[in-house]
């Protein structure tokens, strides 16, 4: 397996265990009144505010945020915050790969979009994650070093994004849509490769669980990390594995680094990174690893979004709460559908909503690239370039949505059988 394939296996992973997650949370707040209450309570003066189209909004600078908070930008963050949540419901990955080009392709600002996001991911992990009861199985020693870095690193992450916006604004959305053009384009042309060689019959079978760590099994960077006797080791797995094993709290503390640095840099709670990286990489058991990664992105997120950016106003509240409120329907919807509706087809839908960010993405750099005096391109050239990325984007999104939620609507009779028996 090439390294390119073992990168997308690895971020594959993190993703579909990112959304086992953000199912789980959902789930646990719509079941539970007080918390769909105290949704409720927050959303009532936000509703009151975007519809009267007032001058002021809730959360965020004039500097940063648009200069009206309308009820167009509050149905878009519901939109962004649906689409995201039938994605990572309907596919079971990738979901939050699309909220900030989708917040950026609205006009939201590229800094703002990444605060209002990791926000969005705290609020939605503090409500959702409190009584879960996976939470039994954190290892609170690895917990407590992989905490040492990845909040190390959300203000890294954090300091980044705020020097090249101090510096130029529009430097510092072209630098977060370059970080999402790569990460998208890498990801999109693999998913694509799999879906047509899956129609052709030819995907290589998927490797089990076990191979990769699984329970009790350990990969062979796990095996190697695990032998590096740098003081202090830390013990973990003995409830899985006879004796435990052990890994040094500097190989944890430096993942968690990188895991701090790319959620500050990209708002997304760094839940895709964690999962792979403990049990790939790491050799940790899956059921530890579920466990402590729960309890890292509560804290991973929360002190990235306030932290780095909510107290310095790049975070706009409204919105995040127009995502919660949007994701928590559409990730239940999407996770009815594949009950109904299973097959390739939703692997190409993956695949092509990926590609469309990634499209809407490096649409917008031309005229950023124009706007800083990199190219001389005509005004109008560089306009229709962005213009036909964000058109594309929310087709292939809206098609997607009205795809699943026909789908969800014609089978609710299936449904409703299948919840009974």
């Amino acid at each position: 397996m090439g390294f390119g394939r073992q990168v997308y296996e690895f971020l594959k992973a993190g993703s579909i265990a990112h959304a086992q997650w953000d199912l789980e949370v959902s789930t646990s707040i719509i079941k539970n009144r007080k918390k769909l209450l105290i949704l409720g309570v927050l959303l009532l003066p936000i509703i009151a505010v975007s519809f009267a189209e007032a001058g002021g909004y809730l959360g965020g600078k004039h500097a940063y945020a648009p200069a009206f908070y309308t009820s167009t930008i509050f149905l878009a963050s519901i939109a962004v915050g649906l689409a995201a949540g039938l994605i990572t419901g309907c596919i079971g990955a990738g979901g939050g790969f699309i909220i900030t080009p989708a917040l950026m392709s609205v006009g939201v600002k590229g800094i703002l979009a990444v605060g209002t996001d990791l926000f969005h991911i705290f609020a939605k992990a503090i409500m959702g994650t409190t009584v879960h009861k996976k939470l039994g199985n954190v290892s609170v020693k690895l917990a407590i070093a992989f905490l040492v870095g990845s909040i190390s690193g959300t203000f890294v992450g954090g300091a980044i994004n705020k020097w090249f916006y101090n510096k130029d604004p529009l430097l510092s959305d072209t630098f977060i849509s370059v970080i999402y053009v790569l990460i998208l384009g890498f990801l999109g042309i693999y998913a694509m490769t799999d879906y047509i060689r899956a129609t052709r019959k030819t995907a290589p079978a998927a490797s089990s669980t076990d191979s990769h760590g699984g329970a009790t099994g350990v990969t062979s960077i796990g095996a190697k990390l695990q032998n590096l006797n740098i003081a202090p080791m830390i013990p973990f797995d003995e409830d899985f594995v006879p004796g435990g094993k052990r890994i040094s709290g500097w190989i944890v503390a430096s993942g968690g680094l990188l895991v701090g640095i790319l959620s500050a840099l990209m708002g997304m709670g760094g839940g895709f990174v964690t999962f792979p990286m403990f049990v790939y990489i790491f050799g940790v058991s899956s059921m530890t690893t579920v466990g402590t990664d729960i309890f890292q992105i509560i804290f991973t997120a929360g002190v990235g979004s306030i932290a780095q950016y909510a107290i310095y106003g790049y975070v706009f509240y409204s919105l995040a709460v127009g995502m919660l409120l949007g994701s928590l329907l559409g990730i239940q919807v999407g996770a009815l559908t594949t009950k109904v509706v299973k097959g390739i087809h939703i692997r190409g839908f993956y695949a092509i909503t990926i590609l469309a960010g990634f499209i809407n993405r490096i649409a917008a750099l031309p005229k950023k690239f124009m706007e800083m005096g990199y190219i001389n391109w005509p005004k109008a050239v560089v306009g229709n370039i962005e213009f036909f990325g964000n058109i594309l984007f929310w087709i292939v999104v809206a098609v997607f949505m009205v795809w699943v939620i026909s789908k969800f609507v014609t089978n609710l009779a299936n449904l409703h059988h299948q919840e009974v028996n």
